[in-house]
């Protein structure tokens, strides 16, 4: 019964943003980059590219799927989800497409 629980968490997502300086993120899969500017997230939801200043990921929990990200966030965007033909072509590489 435990692990359907956990099943049914992983399958769902939310984002909360605070002021536009605190985002938290569940039902990341994969955290695929991150500098003070930007941060690329995979999510059971697609990409989420998430743009803004001084960015730093003070939580990051994988098993959970949350993440925490600090700054001035500009701007968040989905991506499409990724599909296994797309695998090998990594995350950056669809997004220029």
């Amino acid at each position: 019964m435990v692990e359907e629980r956990r099943t049914s968490k992983s399958k769902s997502q939310s984002i909360i943003l605070e002021n536009r300086e605190r985002l938290s993120v569940s039902g990341v899969e994969h955290v695929t980059s991150f500098n003070e500017n930007i941060v690329l997230l995979e999510t059971i939801e697609g990409g989420l590219i998430i743009k803004g200043k001084d960015l730093d990921i003070s939580r990051l929990n994988l098993e959970d799927g949350n993440v925490v990200v600090n700054g001035h966030i500009y701007s968040m965007q989905y991506t499409e989800k990724e599909s296994t033909s797309n695998k090998g072509a990594g995350f950056l590489g669809r997004m220029f497409k």
